[in-house]
């Protein structure tokens, strides 16, 4: 059985097999990239939401049998072309499972995750709901019983929760896909809760035995004096108080005892200059470049395999289109804008420059974000001068 079911599928979709889908669709590639990473996750979840019904899993287990035994013939048919057979028989999977509601949320959040129109996110999803069906009876260990697809459904819930971007959650939010997952979320999110209250809980006790100890370790040493010793003592202390007071106001010649001064009044420290006004033309430019800066940290860092920056390209994507809206409107700052752009921008270049290189040395991820990637570059060197 597959450790990772979402990555093994979109490892079978190799850059060539991404480029004549997007080919016969007509669309760029990295577009299609994009709409795969949605795609893939967003069937699975939705077939661990059919298999929770009664009956679902069944028939999820009887079209898998269909489609398993030819998962190289299918990826045949893609490789050579033959988009259209495959498509018709994706169209048939998706209407059988989901039925038309269903599988129109699904090709409308596959397409508002990726940015393509839904008449091509409804082709791509039929062409590759085939090889999911396939891919998903090939990693079933041969059980292709219910429970056994049910199983291992219910196995890749987090892998299948992770992979999923938050534009398709939210999308498919209202449809009963992902309930599935849903559930699991709320589980996961309860024994975080409960693990963060019991840690609080020791913090609080630890912290109310240590001052339990100190005053009794006080009040141990106070009864350990005997009572003559603290009475002597006393009258040692005020003795020399006294002795002090009476120096300070007698004994210095040629001094005059003055009131104290009033403390003169605390100035308050000037405030930083504020920084200029970065909005133009209805654009929050600082914004949006400090959103698209952390998204790319985030979005960077996990990118870890393949799999992973296939899931990873969207995200970049849609930092690259907020970038060129702060390049479409940089004409119009002045001076003093454009250098408070800059120094939120060149800080943050060495950064970004050593997670550039290091995902892009990852063995399988060139392939697939180096586009985007020079493309970031060179529109964070443009804001950044």
């Amino acid at each position: 059985m597959a450790s990772n079911l979402v990555s093994y599928i979109a490892q079978m979709l190799t850059p060539d097999m991404i480029a004549r889908i997007a080919a016969a669709l007509g669309l760029d590639s990295s577009k299609v990239q994009g709409a795969v990473a949605a795609a893939v996750p967003a069937v699975l979840a939705g077939l661990t939401g059919v298999a929770s019904q009664p009956g679902g899993a069944q028939k999820i287990a009887d079209t898998a049998k269909q489609q398993g035994g030819s998962l190289d013939n299918l990826m045949g048919m893609l490789a050579g072309g033959d988009q259209t057979s495959l498509a018709q028989s994706g169209s048939q999977i998706i209407s059988s499972l989901f039925g038309a509601k269903d599988g129109s949320a699904l090709a409308n959040a596959i397409g508002g995750a990726s940015g393509i129109d839904q008449r091509a996110s409804g082709s791509l999803l039929a062409t590759l709901a085939p090889l999911v069906m396939g891919g998903l009876a090939r990693q079933s260990g041969g059980d292709l019983s219910a429970n056994g697809i049910a199983g291992l459904l219910a196995s890749q819930k987090d892998n299948i929760a992770a992979a999923l971007p938050a534009g398709v959650r939210e999308m498919l939010g209202g449809t009963g896909l992902l309930g599935s997952l849903g559930s699991l979320g709320a589980s996961a999110q309860s024994a975080a809760a409960s693990a963060t209250q019991a840690a609080n809980q020791a913090a609080r006790s630890a912290t109310a035995s240590a001052a339990a100890a100190s005053a009794t370790s006080q009040r141990a040493a106070a009864a350990a004096a005997p009572a003559s010793s603290r009475n002597w003592l006393y009258w040692v202390i005020a003795a020399l108080v006294l002795a002090g007071l009476l120096f300070y106001l007698f004994g210095r010649p040629g001094e005059k005892v003055v009131p104290q001064a009033a403390a003169p009044e605390q100035v308050t420290p000037q405030a930083a200059t504020p920084e200029p006004n970065l909005t133009v033309g209805g654009i929050d430019v600082g914004q949006q470049v400090r959103d698209g800066l952390a998204s790319l940290q985030t979005t960077l860092a996990g990118v870890t395999d393949a799999a992973s920056a296939t899931a990873a390209l969207p995200k970049l994507e849609d930092v690259s289109t907020g970038l060129d809206k702060v390049t479409g409107v940089a004409g119009q700052l002045s001076a003093e804008q454009k250098a408070a752009l800059g120094a939120l921008v060149t800080p943050m270049m060495s950064t970004l420059n050593g997670l550039f290189d290091k995902v892009l040395a990852i063995p399988g991820v060139s392939d697939i974000l180096k586009p985007t990637i020079d493309g970031l570059k060179t529109k964070l060197a443009a804001l950044s001068a």
